[in-house]
């Protein structure tokens, strides 16, 4: 089968590789379609993951697709069902597990290799994580819950109130998912570099946006904005040690800064003392998702209530995987649907 690689830093090939066989407890799929990310961009630009994957590896997180082959002991599925997995297990054993923190289980199981014309899927999550699609559900639509499941996650970290001012920082998928699922509850402020994403910024809701090459002095807005205060609640979603830095600053005293992108391996920020003290700020890395958020990210896309195709640019097949690549780099799409054909 044609299958992406990554070897390394913007290294990625398609390749024939054997088709993947299920074994005791796993089931493969054909994909149906396998959504890009800004995780897959980070990961191709610095040509590996600390958590997730070391090359040459298998690539891509999101996908959806239809049962083709099952493995011995699985029960409860069949050929033909139309499902998504999410890229990842926890063990439900260990000490974090047991507490119920499932994103910082030590044993997750992951799970690369979306682009591809078929995908295996671990038994771990075949059972905690893979689950049926409603009829109607196009798969490049239900390939982005995993994704969203981490934006519901942080979402749950943030302690958002009603009426609270929150600023979010960053104009790709994640930003504007975050946009998309607090707009309701909050007056969202959207910061981003592409006038193109904050219009859509403002289709799913956002109460102003700015572009920051416009702007020399972001925290001071936001106070401007906010009575001299800033921000009750603070999401930095590009993963730049600068901009966790610019989060920081926009927070109100006993705001809620969620430093949600991660940054490249062994970075630092410099963070003021005094008004982290005094001010009484929360500042919290929230990584990654978990069941429960798995669960509710598949039924609010399928609710259709939120218009998530917006984030989808185009539907590409794999054989121009390369060229989306350096698209996204150069920020001309948001998402796209990678199409195994």
């Amino acid at each position: 089968m044609l299958a992406a690689l990554l070897y390394g830093q913007e290294d990625l090939r398609l390749e024939q590789v054997p088709e993947p066989i299920p074994a005791e407890g796993e089931v493969v799929i054909q994909v149906g379609a396998a959504t890009t990310c800004g995780t897959d961009l980070k990961v191709w630009r610095r040509g590996g993951h600390a958590k997730m994957l070391t090359p040459p590896t298998l690539f891509g997180h999101e996908a959806a697709g239809t049962i083709v082959a099952v493995g011995t002991g699985v029960t409860n599925w069949q050929v033909g069902n139309r499902i998504v997995a999410n890229n990842s297990a926890p063990c439900m054993k260990c000490f974090f597990c047991q507490r119920q923190e499932y994103s910082l289980c030590p044993n997750l199981t992951w799970n690369n290799g979306t682009f591809a014309e078929y995908l295996k899927i671990p038994a771990p999550i075949v059972q905690q994580n893979m689950l049926r699609l409603p009829d109607e559900l196009p798969f490049a639509l239900a390939a982005m819950t995993e994704p969203l499941a981490c934006v519901l996650h942080g979402v749950a970290r943030s302690q958002v109130k009603p009426q609270d001012r929150v600023v979010v920082l960053g104009d790709g998928a994640i930003g504007l998912m975050f946009v998309a699922v607090l707009a309701a509850k909050a007056e969202v402020l959207l910061w981003g570099g592409n006038d193109q994403r904050l219009e859509i910024g403002k289709k799913l809701g956002a109460s102003q946006t700015f572009n920051y090459h416009q702007v020399a002095d972001i925290p001071g807005v936001v106070q401007a904005l906010t009575e001299g205060w800033g921000a009750d609640v603070v999401i930095e979603a590009t993963g730049v040690p600068s901009v966790w830095e610019i989060a920081i600053a926009c927070a109100r005293p006993g705001a809620t800064v969620n430093l949600f992108g991660g940054c490249p391996k062994d970075t630092t920020i410099t963070v003021n003392t005094e008004k982290l003290h005094y001010s009484e700020l929360t500042l919290k890395g929230v990584f990654h998702n978990t069941p429960e958020y798995v669960r509710a990210a598949l039924s609010l896309i399928a609710s259709r209530k939120i218009p998530f195709e917006l984030l989808i640019s185009e539907q590409r097949p794999l054989k121009d995987l390369e060229q989306v690549f350096a698209d996204m780099k150069a920020r001309q799409v948001i998402k796209v649907a990678m199409l195994p054909c």
